[in-house]
């Protein structure tokens, strides 16, 4: 199968990564809405949100540019040559601008501003090293499986992330990008904008611990892996 142009590839990660933080806004807001004041019912909808939409929107967009959505995966997949590192600029705008747009979408669905500073405050060393680990999870089973069953990596991220919510206490956002949307959202998913530096550099941090992991726990690392979408 012919790779798709650069063009096409990095609009398929910016609607991909739209629709994510669409999906994790939006839910959010819904959820907190409908739950009655209830933080667990609130956190439970967005979580059966997200989790649902990550398994539709990889196996949508993952043919046509790996289904990324997420600087962290973009820069694991180009230190092992899934992407050449000259596209990387590309994709980490498209999903940075996807984000956004995401956001901006989700706003506008539920009446609120277009954009918003969050106050959500989300600081301390358990939250940073809580996104540590929700990251290194995440490169973890992406990696992991795209070996030997590259069909279920769909299902394996998004059940991962669905999981994820509730075993870390700042519910795994994992994604630079995700992060800096949600910084822009003052609602349940938001997070304030001076605590994301710290959760994007523990992410990246995570990102790589995992990668050097499974470069040397699995060392035949296929060329054209460009997890965590299928094959293209």
């Amino acid at each position: 199968m012919l790779t798709p142009s650069l063009a096409r590839r990095s609009t398929a990660e910016a609607l991909g990564t739209a629709f994510l933080v669409a999906a994790v806004i939006g839910s959010g807001v819904m959820g907190e809405r409908l739950s009655g004041g209830s933080v667990g019912l609130a956190l439970l909808a967005n979580t059966a949100a997200t989790g649902a939409a990550l398994v539709a929107l990889i196996l949508t967009f993952g043919p046509v540019s790996g289904a990324h959505f997420n600087p962290a995966v973009t820069l694991s997949a180009a230190s092992q040559g899934g992407l050449r590192w000259a596209e990387v600029p590309a994709y980490v705008a498209a999903q940075t601008l996807g984000g956004l747009l995401g956001a901006a979408a989700a706003h506008l669905m539920f009446g609120e501003p277009l954009f918003s500073a969050s106050t959500h405050e989300r600081s301390g060393s358990a939250q940073l090293f809580s996104e540590f680990i929700a990251t290194f999870g995440l490169l973890s089973v992406i990696w992991g499986t795209s070996r030997a069953r590259p069909a279920a990596v769909p299902y394996a991220v998004a059940t991962y992330v669905t999981a994820a919510y509730w075993f870390t206490a700042s519910t795994s956002f994992a994604n630079p990008a995700v992060t800096l949307a949600r910084a822009a959202s003052n609602t349940f998913a938001g997070i304030r904008p001076a605590d994301a530096p710290g959760f994007i550099a523990a992410q990246l941090v995570g990102a790589g611990a995992a990668t050097a992991l499974f470069r040397w726990l699995v060392p035949a690392v296929p060329q054209h892996v460009a997890s965590p979408g299928v094959d293209r």
